[in-house]
């Protein structure tokens, strides 16, 4: 029997061992599309680029790096590091409960990794390569190249292992 003024309406609420289990798995989605996407960079997009002759190898990253500049990728590229940020500043505290220490390294590396190396290192040379016209290509590109994958391999490496230290975290932790 309902009472006058009472609601059939149940409100979920989460606890926070769900919040948490949520935020973990959307970390975990995002720095994996994320560390995807510069995998593919590593593997192959700049070997195919690379076969390319230097002003259409140079155009073409040109307009990827203008391309990728959308509001998907944008929300994964802050919206990852933001996740990972609360992970470590909520997980440094108790980094002696189970699966701590593996969600604040993996955070922590998603953060110097895929995060930190992509501004401090790639995002520049990508403006420089923007500002770069047709003339001196033969130089330019290749040097572009070289410093932009060794960067790029370095941050796929460490978002590899921030997956890896995110997914044990998620496995170990006592949400």
């Amino acid at each position: 029997m309902q009472v006058a003024g009472e609601s059939q309406c149940k409100v979920y609420q989460f606890d926070v061992s769900e919040l948490t289990t949520i935020l973990i798995v959307a970390s975990i989605v995002g720095s994996g599309l994320i560390t995807g996407l510069l995998f593919a960079f590593s593997n192959f997009v700049m070997r195919a680029l690379a076969q390319l002759p230097p002003d259409k190898g140079m155009f073409a990253m040109q307009r990827v790096n203008e391309t990728i500049i959308n509001p998907i990728f944008l929300a994964l590229f802050f919206g990852t590091p933001l996740l990972c940020l609360v992970i470590a500043v909520t997980s440094a505290p108790i980094l002696d409960e189970p699966g701590r220490l593996w969600l604040f390294s993996g955070a922590v590396a998603y953060l110097a990794g895929p995060f930190g190396i992509t501004l401090l290192f790639n995002v520049p040379l990508n403006n420089r390569l923007a500002r770069a016209n047709n003339t001196g290509v033969e130089v330019i590109w290749p040097k572009y190249q070289k410093s932009w994958q060794r960067w790029n391999h370095l941050r796929t490496c460490i978002g590899i292992v921030s997956l890896a230290c995110l997914a044990t975290g998620l496995g170990t932790v006592d949400a």
